[in-house]
């Protein structure tokens, strides 16, 4: 269900706090292409928003204090992407302007799900408005892929299909689906599977077409960094197995660098008893595809601005 304007950005009489919606993605394929120069690897991927989502929580302040509260465990504030997120665009734009952040944290963590990412989109959306900055979507993404690879898709707004380091998007239209996540209790950095030496590089390279043609029989797709997450950790492959168990012909797989995997299920499916008998340190989801970001109206207007405010 598409989020109105007014329910977007509601505000908090009482805390004057705006809260921005951030959706997690997953990965309905992932091959690995290639690697530049500068070590980045080169990628296609389609990537599919979901209604997993974070909630990111931004209230203006009187100095230029940028003010983390409740951070994360473990994550100390220069490491935070909300963080560095509202920093970037106090350095660009030389702003005196400060903000309260706070984050109702839902996706896991290291999970493959894009969670991070979407909080740093989100703050960069929200701060545009608070801060009154007036700074169009490309702008947004441009400065987003400073902060991650994936930040750009999230302001994007609609599924893609993706390309380049993650930052060459085009729209695709994705069917109506209902999947079911599991996360298996590890974080695993993505750099761990990246910098493995046995990690498949030149996968040839597919059209949005081919995709397109093929993606429902599912024999030309998958990710090609499942092989190295299920050799290092033994929670992605029982996972997998977990799901190949009761839904055997759903094609389970890891998104992104994992560890969570899924796979798609009918609309009508009960999840219960799966839920019930995951082991203790997992947890499963039940989520629906989104057409587009949950904050599109919100994205949609940032995009028909016309220029930038100029600060300092």
């Amino acid at each position: 269900m598409e989020i109105s304007k007014s329910d977007l950005l509601s505000i908090n009489r009482m805390s004057e706090f705006i809260h921005i919606p951030a959706p997690a993605k997953l990965n309905l394929f992932l091959h690995v292409t290639g690697r530049r120069a500068d070590g980045y690897h080169l990628l296609q991927s389609v990537f599919q928003l979901i209604d997993l989502s974070d909630s990111v929580k931004l209230r203006s302040r009187s100095d230029n204090l940028i003010c983390r509260i409740n951070p994360l465990p473990n994550v100390l504030p220069e490491d935070d992407l909300v963080v560095k997120a509202a920093r970037l665009l106090q350095d660009k734009y030389q702003l005196n302007d400060g903000v309260d952040i706070d984050l109702d944290k839902k996706i896991p963590m290291g999970a493959g799900l894009g969670g991070g990412s979407s909080d740093a989109a989100s703050t960069l959306l929200g701060l545009n408005r608070l801060w009154d900055l007036n700074l169009s979507q490309q702008e947004l993404m441009s400065l987003g892929l400073r902060l991650g690879a994936d930040v750009p898709f999230f302001l994007y707004g609609k599924n893609a299909f993706v390309e380049g380091i993650g930052d060459v998007l085009q729209e695709i239209t994705l069917r109506k689906s209902t999947f079911f996540i599991i996360y298996p209790g590890v974080s695993i950095p993505t750099k761990n599977i990246f910098s493995a030496p046995h990690l498949t590089r030149n996968r040839s390279p597919i059209t949005i077409v081919d995709f397109d043609e093929h993606y429902a029989t599912q024999m030309k797709f998958d990710n090609d960094l499942q092989a190295v997450a299920t050799q290092m950790y033994s929670e992605v492959s029982m996972a997998l197995s977990f799901l190949e168990k009761h839904f055997p012909k759903a094609h389970p797989m890891m998104t992104g660098s994992g560890s969570s995997v899924f796979c798609e299920i009918p609309e009508n499916t009960s999840v219960e008893e799966c839920l019930s008998i995951l082991p203790t340190m997992w947890q499963g989801f039940k989520v629906h595809g989104l057409l587009q970001h949950s904050a599109y109206n919100l994205v949609s207007k940032v995009n028909t601005q016309e220029g930038s405010r100029q600060v300092g």
